[in-house]
């Protein structure tokens, strides 16, 4: 099936008020010149073609994605059970979170050996054969690397422990106190100070996160040929990849100097601006990463936007991507949600989007497993519109400039969980907090419950929603490790398989559109309307030959004239039911999506 004919299809299926098309076994196997591997130019509108830019990413939280052996805690072996749905989705790649031997503290993000698998998780078998079934699929996997921190019930800090003169000491940063006291102000992002003293020196460490997360001494040598030495054993199991957590986050200024009250409001830009992070990055591409076809994404927290070039512009040996958290995280601060306005949002994308450097690509996301649903916080969960807004937000996610990341649960519009009581949470942060705020008397309960409902990670960890049945068809346990969301009787998997106008289907639409539009991976972003309090109108182009995006972000019905610079062509997508007017007046109904072809006036 060719471009136009998968076109000229999907406007039939607009009769039926959306657009919804069975995908073929093999989404590549269309014989569109855009698949990739298809013989055609090296470069797209001035960007070198990469496999990774026009691939969508699907990032699975393990533990409460599949579980397989009845335990109440998700596992490779369920991930590999699921392997079909993720094909039949049309995603790429899977982003697999920490699967590493940890004593879990920090659901992995503690490692206590990197050559392990961690018990709940299986064993290195059940890893090769959930890559190896990946593959088999043409799918691709890319794996956590957390390389800031290790678990203090590591090897490497169990000696360090032991005081000055052992030569493991210089793994981690050690410092004496200063009066009594810690050795400067740093801030923990778990609550409370940063540092923690241990050993027979009466030292303290440095542990940006849990008092269980020792940070690395990346300044040592012995520590990066360690970081090296693993990523490699990973890289000749064949994984495609890795994600970087906090990677900006390992260099430290040696001279670890006091905060100011305004750094402290916004540590995560000191801890992001470390003297040495490109130099040990780039070593770290010299000797790993460039000897293999992989991908690389930072997780970027701290990381300004003058500063992202330093990460990704591909002449530097550096990162391919690195993600960036001001629009996931707009409104919040620390543990606290206040309100946000669409033009905000709208600014932070379009500088990023606008660059027109063609040596820089984004990615674009809207949630993961440290934010709350995307329902939530940039739909309207409620039963009148999840199901429009969630459709608007795919809308968003698959046709803005930069790779796509997709998060367990959002393409089946999973909400967050109705959370009531403190005990209910497991998530360290939570409970690293509530002692600073509340058990300080900073805050009460109350309002830190409240708000805990709108930030907590744990909102978007809850398992995921197959069936209807008991415990969501997660597990077979009575007692999963985070409680199953009520609502998975009537938003699941199952249902949304069985439905040609679900959420599901929609994403595997979209999926697919994208797949086949140069445009809408290459092309270049205009916003059309920036100052619009309410729609979020749009182009991708290339070539003078593109897309108009036009969504209503809210929960009423707009009237909406078209700016005189575009002239919509075919209306090719639209997840309205209604009849469909196409302008220049337009009447949208409350978070009503869609994709025009064309949009340039000559």
């Amino acid at each position: 099936m060719n471009r136009r004919t998968f076109m000229n299809s999907t406007v039939v299926a607009l009769a039926s008020s959306l657009v919804h098309k069975v995908l073929p076994a093999d989404p590549y196997a269309t014989g569109s010149a855009f698949a990739p591997g298809a013989s055609v130019s090296p470069e797209l509108n001035g960007y070198k073609r990469q496999w990774w830019k026009e691939a969508v990413f699907y990032e699975i939280y393990t533990r409460s994605f599949q579980d397989s052996n009845g335990d109440g805690i998700g596992d490779l072996r369920g991930i590999a059970q699921r392997l079909d749905y993720l094909k039949s989705l049309g995603v790429d790649v899977l982003w697999i979170s920490p699967h590493y031997d940890s004593p879990n503290a920090d659901n992995g993000y503690d490692i206590r050996d990197y050559r392990k698998v961690m018990a709940e998780f299986g064993s290195m078998a059940d890893f090769d054969h959930l890559l190896a079934e990946t593959k088999k699929r043409g799918l691709k996997m890319i794996i956590d690397l957390v390389v800031n921190h290790t678990s203090d019930e590591h090897e490497w800090f169990q000696q360090s422990r032991k005081g000055n003169g052992n030569p493991y000491h210089d793994y981690y940063i050690w410092r004496p106190g200063k009066e009594n006291g810690v050795p400067n102000n740093w801030p923990s992002y778990f609550g409370g100070s940063a540092w923690q003293q241990d050993g027979p020196d009466g030292e303290y460490y440095l542990h940006i996160f849990a008092k269980k997360q020792p940070d690395l001494n990346w300044d040592n040598p012995k520590v990066r040929a360690e970081v090296f030495e693993i990523m490699r054993f990973w890289l000749n199991k064949g994984i495609d990849g890795f994600r970087m957590d906090v990677i900006p986050f390992i260099s430290k200024d040696p001279r670890l100097p006091d905060m100011t009250p305004d750094q402290v409001a916004h540590f995560d830009t000191v801890y992001g601006a470390g003297p040495h992070t490109h130099d040990y990055i780039q070593e770290m591409y010299r000797e790993t990463l460039a000897h293999h076809d992989v991908v690389t994404v930072g997780e970027a927290a701290g990381v300004t936007n003058a500063q992202v070039p330093l990460f990704i512009d591909e002449r530097r040996g550096e990162l391919n991507m690195i993600f960036q958290f001001d629009a996931v995280r707009i409104g919040r601060r620390q543990w606290r949600q206040h309100a946000w306005k669409l033009t905000d949002l709208k600014a932070i994308w379009n500088a990023a989007a606008s660059n027109p450097d063609r040596h820089l690509w984004n990615t674009f996301f809207l949630g993961n497993h440290d934010h709350p649903r995307l329902l939530n916080k940039f739909g309207d969960a409620s039963p009148e519109h999840r199901e429009a807004s969630a459709k608007l937000l795919a809308t968003l996610l698959l046709t803005q400039k930069g790779t796509p990341f997709l998060y367990q649960g959002d393409e089946i519009g999973m909400t967050n969980h109705p959370f009531s009581a403190i005990g209910q949470f497991q998530d360290v942060e939570v409970k690293g907090t509530y002692t600073d705020q509340v058990l300080t008397g900073k805050v009460s309960a109350e309002e830190y419950l409240s708000m805990l409902k709108l930030t907590s990670r744990d909102n978007s960890r809850t398992p995921m929603q197959w069936s209807s049945e008991p415990q969501a068809g997660f597990t077979t346990s009575a007692s999963p490790w985070l409680p199953v969301n009520p609502n998975h009787k009537e938003i699941n998997a199952t249902n949304q398989a069985a439905r040609s106008d679900s959420i599901l289907n929609y994403y595997r639409s979209l999926i697919q559109f994208r797949r086949v539009n140069p445009a809408l991976v290459y092309g270049d972003y205009r916003d059309l309307d920036p100052n619009n309090a309410s729609i979020f109108c749009y182009q991708r182009a290339m070539d003078r030959k593109g897309f108009l995006i036009v969504l209503n972000m809210s929960s009423t019905t707009v009237r909406y004239l078209l700016p005189d610079s575009v002239a919509p062509g075919e209306l090719m997508i639209c997840n309205s039911e209604r009849p469909i007017n196409d302008g220049p007046l337009l009447s949208l109904s409350p978070w009503e999506a869609r994709i025009y072809m064309g949009g340039l006036r000559n």
